[in-house]
């Protein structure tokens, strides 16, 4: 095989993908913005479109041949190991395919338009959180967090079917299950993962048991209630992946009559980062039929970049709302001269990394009193409840994450087994939450990323470590002060512009000089 023919052969496949991209991607952005199935059925179609693309034997064929050149370049080896990883997944016949994206679409459609019922009336998901984080009347918090699982039961027969159906295509394909093969084509080794999420467990039970010793004797005292008694309902989020304030602190007041747009412009702007643009593109506020949730969407890998979320004037809020946009940053500053193919992150952990690097500054003293313009003697009485915050959630998030991961490999590997069960066990043994009585029933299909984001939950931890990582780096490296326009130009700079020309953990090495290293994190928050 020539040089010519291959570059030939990329070229036409970059062409390819970029014509059948952007209508997923705005169809998909339709359908969460307004609710209607008609943009759902797009969606639909414009993925079976994109997916087709990389179902034609003869392109498989061709790109297992060109892997095996020894004279490739960097950049064509990674486009052909980005498409073999996508094409390998796509060599199914297309009704099989079809049927798998149909379960698919009835899920998204639920999760899109189903409300909650909450004594007899219909609630938003917003309205079941406020519940969560300020109701002290124990009957009221129950009802909202059983409210909050309804969905999982709308979705249980589906979603069972998907992942059995899921598990019959991975093997049609060679794979043991789902799991290992997406695990396989996400460039991620499953030992590797495990044997890491298994040290940071074992490295975090004292500190964690300590942690939520803490929570559980402020929210016992908060109830009027013993602390054995306290169950999944008495935290502030469904999943307790998100960690109660100190005892007596309500960071929300903080965000009464803020402008939270302006705040997260201003917060990258010192970072020497432009979101203007984005912010402009984007869709910031609840409404009837939106989806509930939120997300960034990177819809032609030109600069239309937009964000999802559903603000209100919260730490919930403001968090999710910085989180978004760091993906957003991200996308912005890909080298628009890279192929199609590579205009995008090497690996979602590397988005998530910047994601959560941001969503990480509104826990700290530092940027509260600097974007919410607050002072020392507003924060007096705060101060050592903010400084705990930050580890607190890291630990409390952590445990989340392995939680979620260890389930969900448990799940895909043996799915006849009593799942609803098998949760509450895990969340027992990891979380240290204690279950409610009835535990049939499937509170965990509620979470949206089982059925609709599979295996991706890793990412987050996966990036949380690379965010530990590149903190350590830019504050030994590059400025103590975070909020400085070097800090930006270093991610730009080293981080972002590559977008997926290397891979994850060449990235990270090019980045802080080091492969990705679980110490720094440990560090930071242990």
């Amino acid at each position: 095989m020539s040089s010519e023919e291959i570059n030939d052969f990329l070229i036409e496949q970059n062409k390819s993908m970029e014509s059948l991209y952007k209508p997923v991607l705005i169809n998909h952005w339709m359908s969460a913005t307004t609710g209607k199935k008609e943009w759902s059925e797009k969606y639909e179609r414009a993925l079976s479109d994109y997916f087709a693309n990389f179902s034609e034997q003869e392109t498989f064929r061709k790109i297992s041949s060109f892997k095996e050149d020894k004279n490739l370049t960097p950049i064509q080896v990674r486009q052909l190991d980005d498409l073999f990883n996508k094409v390998i997944k796509n060599q199914l016949d297309k009704s099989v395919v079809a049927k798998t994206l149909e379960l698919e679409k009835d899920i998204s459609h639920i999760f899109n338009t189903y409300r909650p019922t909450l004594e007899g009336k219909e609630v938003t998901n917003n309205e079941l959180l406020d519940i969560l984080k300020s109701s002290t009347q124990d009957e009221e918090r129950k009802g909202a967090w059983l409210a909050s699982k309804q969905v999982g039961k709308k979705i249980e027969n589906n979603l069972l079917k998907l992942v059995h159906k899921r598990n019959k295509d991975a093997q049609a394909l060679g794979f043991d299950n789902f799991y290992q093969m997406s695990l396989t084509t996400q460039e991620l080794d499953i030992d590797t993962v495990f044997n890491t999420f298994n040290q940071l467990k074992n490295l975090s039970d004292e500190p964690f048991r300590k942690i939520k010793g803490e929570i559980d004797e402020e929210r016992a005292e908060q109830m009027d209630i013993q602390i054995e008694e306290l169950r999944p309902w008495h935290y502030v989020d469904p999943f307790f992946q998100e960690a109660p304030p100190v005892n007596g602190v309500n960071l929300d007041k903080f965000y009464e009559g803020k402008d939270l747009e302006m705040v997260v412009t201003n917060t990258f702007k010192a970072m020497g980062l432009d979101i203007e643009d984005i912010l402009q593109r984007s869709d910031l506020y609840p409404r009837e039929n939106k989806n509930p949730f939120g997300f960034c969407t990177n819809l032609d890998r030109k600069g239309d970049i937009r964000v999802l979320v559903n603000m209100d004037e919260s730490v919930f809020w403001a968090t999710a709302l910085l989180h978004e946009f760091g993906h957003a940053a991200y996308f912005k500053y890909i080298d628009h001269n890279l192929p199609f193919i590579l205009r995008f992150h090497s690996h979602s952990l590397t988005t998530e990394a910047i994601a959560l690097f941001f969503g990480r500054m509104n826990k700290t003293l530092g940027w509260q009193m600097r974007f919410l313009d607050l002072t020392e003697e507003h924060l007096r009485d705060e101060i050592p409840a903010i400084e705990k915050m930050l580890q607190r959630q890291m630990l409390v998030s952590a445990r989340w994450i392995i939680t979620f991961v260890f389930f969900e490999r448990e799940l895909y590997e043996n799915p006849e087994q009593d799942l609803n069960k098998l949760w509450w066990e895990i969340v027992k043994e990891i979380q240290f939450v204690n279950p409610p009585e009835d535990t049939s029933y499937p509170d965990w299909a509620s979470k949206m990323h089982f059925s609709l984001a599979p295996v991706s939950y890793q990412d987050y931890l996966l990036g949380e470590l690379t965010a530990s990582q590149l903190q350590y780096y830019i504050e030994n490296n590059i400025s103590s002060d975070l909020f400085k326009p070097e800090v930006g130009n270093y991610l730009k700079e080293n981080f972002f512009k590559y977008g997926a020309s290397l891979h994850w953990n060449e990235k990270i090495k090019k980045a802080t000089g080091e492969y990705l290293n679980p110490v720094h994190f440990i560090t930071q928050f242990f």
